[in-house]
């Protein structure tokens, strides 16, 4: 691999880009600061001293990714059209996700992480004095556009949860880990069977929107997905691509669906993500996936 940020002496240096088209270029990251719940409550209920929690870490958000380049040694000055930061307020945690723009001949990857690193920090040192344990985590880049090396997607992401019914149109229960079977699904699942939906998945991503919107109690199955992920945009990957999930292989079949109406999930969610946001899955390769199991696009 050609590392481009040293110079024939071996030492690093800014790398020439005036030979580079300028083009239109966005990338979006996300991180997440995990503190206790009632933290969370008084973030919410507008009670921590120092003012508005989230709109100053918007704002030093928004500030970090127009300083990148003073706090990253070899990043260009990069003119920015665009900044924006999201929350989703979560029972012990809350997401930061930054999305940057700009039209350039270099792009914004490390604007965007720096934007998310720096709400966080923003948010723990609005919080703690009062919550000392707070913790920063698992900032990385979701996806990119433009440039020579094109489109970029996050294709990993983690298993939150497995859930089984045993009938439709009712919540799924997690059960820890399951054996899906060829061309099947889930072992003892009422939505297994040789079809074209044989296994359902939902990103907790997908949660936090609901959450947003002022639905409590979320928990992994409400929307009687049989896997529950963190970390990778489902509803973009074509239908077609295949994941490595745990011990199985399982191509994607369908993206969203109809939704019912009348069922258990729909009077407790009200409006449901699944439709949109939901993927389905054929299994390929039968085996045991597991809670904590990587899911990898092959």
């Amino acid at each position: 691999m050609n590392l481009t940020h040293f110079n024939e002496d071996g030492r690093a240096h800014m790398v020439e880009v005036s030979h580079k088209e300028d083009t239109r270029r966005t990338a979006t990251a996300r991180g997440r600061i995990k503190m206790n719940s009632e933290t969370i409550k008084r973030i919410k209920e507008g009670l921590i001293e120092k003012g508005d929690v989230l709109a100053v870490a918007q704002i030093g958000g928004i500030m970090g990714a127009k300083k990148t380049s003073d706090l990253i040694p070899m990043c260009h000055n990069i003119f920015l059209t665009g900044a924006d930061i999201r929350f989703s307020i979560l029972a012990e945690a809350i997401e930061v996700e930054a999305e940057v723009k700009t039209v350039g001949k270099t792009g914004v990857e490390m604007e965007a992480l720096t934007a998310v690193s720096l709400a966080c920090l923003t948010i723990y040192d609005m919080c703690k004095a009062i919550d000392k344990d707070m913790v920063i985590d698992n900032i990385r880049l979701i996806k990119k556009t433009g440039g020579k090396s094109g489109d970029y997607m996050r294709k990993e992401g983690k298993v939150l949860s497995i859930n089984r019914s045993d009938k439709k149109g009712v919540i799924k229960e997690p059960i820890g880990s399951g054996l899906f079977i060829e061309d099947y699904g889930l072992e003892n699942d009422a939505h297994s069977g040789n079809w074209h939906r044989q296994v359902s998945l939902l990103a907790i991503e997908s949660f936090d929107k609901m959450e947003n919107q002022g639905i409590e109690g979320l928990v992994p199955g409400v929307f009687a997905e049989n896997i529950t992920t963190e970390g990778i945009v489902l509803y973009e990957l074509p239908v077609g691509t295949r994941l490595r999930i745990g011990e199985t292989i399982q191509e994607v079949t369908q993206i969203g669906k109809a939704c019912h109406t009348g069922c258990a999930i729909s009077q407790k969610v009200g409006k449901c993500v699944m439709p949109k946001e939901g993927i389905f899955t054929k299994v390929i390769k039968g085996g045991v996936i597991k809670e904590g199991d990587t899911i990898e696009v092959i």
